[in-house]
Formats: structure tokens, C-alpha cells, sequence
């Protein structure tokens, strides 16, 4: 792109995009609200609320961290009515409902939305999917994943504040399975809950029924010990009737064995280009590696288990 895009910052409520280097040739972070000024961007300009933010001629892109995750889908609907693109921490919606009219209202003016979905874009991820495609293991006959965060105080017992465990950690396995293994997940068939802690439900597995008949596992917890080594603790096994390939230990590990060898650990190859990386080539009239049914099915799955009351 020829300019810098101008990104607002809208609260601190999870990931946000004021580690942007400073020096990006692709954007700049021109202002924030809800949250402190970002270290890296110290001269973008503080207003009091998204309305003041959203006033900024400046801003271009708002990247949505709510401060209620339960709030967030018309925080959304409100930028984009301002003629404005959004980046929106998963989950981008709390109900199916909110989540298809934020995408028909982007799609009627004619502006990018996408939600924070960069997690399979990152390596050895790409290169697995690759393996994959390739028919390195066969047919795919059956899908392992974990995703598991540390518990601490800070998290909220109040699923409205950050989507809960089953929206905002479970939509990172839905993802590896659906855009890695290649297995589209049609629903979950069971939810198990398990441990609580001070009201927050700690974890969960669930048992999901993928396209062709083949079964996917998904466990999720907030029981990642801290002497891990890494935040998040990963791990995706994908089954074929001709090998094996798995990612374990946060991602540290890998292996790709069929049934004539070890191949060994997996090569991520050359680092491609990241999420924040596209969604800004997006607004700047690049397509997208995959659409918003791909990007945003997951999503669609667990928010229609728990408006099935598989998970209460």
C-alpha cells in the first residue's frame, strides 16, 4: 500500500494492536479510547469513548477490544454505521444473531470486517495444513485438540466480560480442525463440563461430529501449569488411514509419521504473513486467504451449542 491506514484502539480487554512496531510501512496507531495509551504509540490521541473515537477523521480501521465481550457485536455494528473497518477480538459475537448482522451490515457498505482469527496463520500451522492437503496421512479419520490457558485471578467468573471458556479458547481448536485438519465440524453432539473455579468454569470437552463422518475431540481447561513454559499449551492430532501428524507442547513439538516411516518433526517453513498483515492488505483491496464462512464457522458451531444448551 502506498499509505499508512490509521487504526483506533477501543479497549484493553484483550488483545490488542498497540505492540504495531512504530515503524510499519502499513499502518499507524492514531488514536485509542477506553484503555491507556500505547507505549510503542505515544502520540496517538486519547478521546473518552467510541463515539469521540469514531468522530477522528484519522481513524480508519477500529480494532475492538470491549470492554464487555457481550457488548462488543454492536460496538461493531456502530463503526461500521460510521463507515469505519473493524478487527474484532474473538469472540466478535455472543449470539449467532449479532454475529450475521454485523457481516450483513459490512457487506451493505461495502467495508472489511474480520474477527482476531489469526492463530492457524502462525507456524508450524501453515505448514501442517500443508501436509495435509498434500495426502501426506491419507484420508482424515479422526481429529484431536487442545487448547489450554493458565487460571489466575484476573479472569472474569462473568462470561459476558470475555466470552467464557467455550468462546474465547474454544475457538482457537475449532479453528486448527477446521483449517488445518481440512474436517468441517457440522455441530457438537455432547459438552461435558467439568471443574469450576470462583465461579468460572475451569473446563470442558466436547464431542463433535465433522463432515464425512469423522469424529473430533476438542478438551479445553484453564489448567495450563505456570511452569509450562508457554501461555497457551496446544496440541492437535490429526489421524489418517495412511500416518499420523501432531503438534504438542505448545506448539514446541512435532512429528509426522505414516506407516513406512518417521518422518520426524515437521518443517514450518518461511514465515508467511500474519493476520493483522492481511486484514490490512484487505482494506487495501487484497483478497483474503479465506472467506468469512471459513473464518467464522467455528465461532458458529460453539455459539450454537450453547444456544442448544449442550453447554450451560
Amino acid at each position: 500500500m502506498s499509505r499508512r491506514i490509521g487504526i483506533g484502539l477501543y479497549g484493553a480487554n484483550g488483545h490488542q494492536l498497540g505492540g504495531l512496531p512504530a515503524g510499519s510501512p502499513a499502518a499507524a496507531v492514531v488514536a485509542c479510547a477506553a484503555m491507556p495509551v500505547p507505549q510503542a504509540w505515544p502520540q496517538a490521541r486519547v478521546h473518552g469513548d467510541l463515539d469521540a473515537l469514531l468522530a477522528d477523521p484519522a481513524v480508519e480501521l477500529v480494532s475492538l477490544c470491549s470492554p464487555r465481550r457481550r457488548d462488543q457485536a454492536q460496538d461493531a455494528l456502530r463503526c461500521l454505521r460510521a463507515g469505519r473497518h473493524v478487527l474484532a477480538e474473538k469472540p466478535c459475537a455472543m449470539s449467532e444473531q449479532d454475529l450475521d448482522a454485523i457481516l450483513a451490515e459490512a457487506d451493505r457498505r461495502g467495508l472489511v470486517f474480520h474477527e482476531m482469527a489469526g492463530s492457524v496463520f502462525e507456524a508450524p500451522f501453515p505448514a501442517i495444513a500443508r501436509l495435509v492437503r498434500s495426502g501426506a496421512i491419507g484420508r482424515v479419520v479422526q481429529v484431536f485438540a487442545q487448547k489450554s490457558y493458565p487460571m489466575h485471578d484476573q479472569r472474569p467468573a462473568d462470561e459476558d466480560v470475555d466470552g467464557g471458556l467455550l468462546l474465547q479458547v474454544g475457538v482457537h481448536a475449532l479453528r486448527w480442525v477446521e483449517q488445518v485438519s481440512g474436517v468441517r465440524i457440522d455441530r457438537v453432539v455432547a459438552a461435558v463440563e467439568g471443574a469450576h473455579d470462583g465461579g468460572r468454569l475451569a473446563a470442558c470437552s466436547l464431542t463433535c461430529a465433522g463432515a464425512g463422518g469423522v469424529p473430533v475431540s476438542v478438551v479445553l481447561n484453564y489448567a495450563n501449569p505456570r511452569a509450562f513454559g508457554s501461555w497457551g499449551n496446544e496440541c492437535l492430532r490429526i489421524f489418517g488411514d495412511g500416518g499420523l501428524i501432531e503438534l504438542a507442547d505448545g506448539g514446541l513439538r512435532t512429528r509426522h509419521v505414516d506407516h513406512h516411516r518417521d518422518h520426524g518433526s515437521i518443517d514450518p517453513g518461511p514465515a508467511g504473513p500474519g493476520w493483522l498483515d492481511l486484514v490490512l492488505a484487505h482494506v487495501g483491496g487484497a483478497p483474503m486467504p479465506i472467506d468469512h464462512d471459513a473464518e467464522l464457522h467455528p465461532l458458529r458451531v460453539l455459539l450454537r451449542a450453547r444456544a442448544s444448551r449442550l453447554q450451560l
